[in-house]
C-alpha cells in the first residue's frame, strides 16, 4: 500500500464561486503512480466545499442560486457578530469539505457526466486543497 499527497492551489475572485478542479486532481493522481485505490480531495477551509456533480453552466448557476435561497446572507445569524460570514460557514456544513473517489486502472471512477468542484463560499481568497491517493 502506497500513500501520496499533492496540493491543488485555487484563487477565487467572487464571494461564491464554483470551479471545476477535475483536471488538477487528475494531475495529482497521474503523478502519484497509483493505479488501484482511493483518492480523497480535502479542503481545510471551513467556508468552502468540495462536491461532485455535472458541469453544466445552467446547473452551476442554479446551484449558486439555491445556496443563496436556502441559506441567505445576513439573516441574523449569531456568528455574524464575529466576522459577518455565518452564511458561508453554514453552507460549508451542508456541502462538506471532502470527496472520496475510487481509482481503477489509473483513472478516477467518476460517472460519465461527473466532475469535481471546489465551492468557494467566502471569497475572494487563495485556497489549498489536499489530494491524497492511497493504493497500489
Amino acid at each position: 500500500m502506497v500513500l501520496k499527497r499533492g496540493i491543488v492551489e485555487i484563487n477565487t475572485l467572487e464571494r461564491v464561486e464554483i470551479q471545476d478542479i477535475t483536471r488538477e486532481v487528475e494531475s495529482v493522481l497521474r503523478n502519484s503512480g497509483i493505479s488501484e485505490g482511493l483518492l480523497n480531495v480535502y479542503s481545510r477551509h471551513s467556508t468552502s466545499g468540495v462536491v461532485i456533480n455535472e458541469n453544466e453552466s445552467g446547473l452551476i448557476r442554479d446551484f449558486q442560486l439555491a445556496l443563496g435561497k436556502l441559506i441567505p446572507e445576513g439573516a441574523g445569524y449569531q456568528h455574524d457578530r464575529i466576522d459577518n460570514n455565518a452564511d458561508s460557514h453554514i453552507r460549508g456544513f451542508i456541502l462538506g469539505g471532502s470527496q472520496t473517489i475510487p481509482v481503477e486502472n489509473s483513472r478516477m471512477m467518476l460517472g460519465t457526466w461527473q466532475s469535481i468542484f471546489f465551492v468557494e463560499l467566502d471569497g475572494p481568497r487563495q485556497r489549498k486543497l489536499t489530494v491524497t491517493v492511497i493504493g497500489e
